[in-house]
């Protein structure tokens, strides 16, 4: 693994501090926007500005979060795969990254060009997943702070026999 300054180090956590704060807050903004919707605000307004939001900030963010993360992870000393809340975390925001990418940006693209005329199902979906989205990055956040679990065990070849019987192979 290389080694970083502690420099550097602290330079990467900035990094990835501010641009997770910005997703988080892109995406408090595109469910603050699609409650606003429900509760009677102009679709035809709303939806356009949420297209705007999600393919200009949200998914940009998303993508420098986990590229930040996972080079953070890698040289540093918390290692990709060395601690189990890594794990979680790099999975979970592979997963929000995925979904952000590949359903919720094509849908707020979606919803920005039809406005008003967005069916009723459509408009929940634009509230639903920047909520269950909100709950995943806190839920990364308290595995930040507390890093519960401890290290992932480590992987070591089976022993045979005579490795038992403190004979060398």
């Amino acid at each position: 693994m290389p080694r970083i300054r502690p420099t550097t180090r602290k330079a990467l956590l900035t990094l990835h501090l501010v641009t997770s704060l910005g997703w988080l807050g892109a995406d408090l903004v595109l469910l603050t926007l699609g409650i606003a919707v429900e509760r009677g605000a102009d679709p035809a307004v709303v939806y356009p500005v949420t297209a705007l939001v999600g393919t200009l900030l949200f998914a940009p963010l998303s993508v420098l979060v986990w590229l930040i993360g996972v080079a953070s992870s890698l040289l540093t000393p918390w290692g990709l795969l060395r601690h189990r809340w890594v794990l979680v975390k790099l999975v979970l925001t592979t997963v929000m990254v995925g979904l952000v990418l590949f359903l919720l940006t094509p849908n707020l693209r979606h919803a920005g060009a039809v406005g008003a005329a967005l069916p009723a199902r459509d408009r929940a979906d634009l509230v639903i997943a920047p909520a269950v989205s909100t709950s995943l990055m806190i839920i990364a956040t308290v595995l930040s702070t507390y890093k519960p679990w401890g290290r992932r065990p480590a992987t070591r070849p089976a022993r045979t026999s005579r490795d038992r019987a403190g004979t060398t192979v």
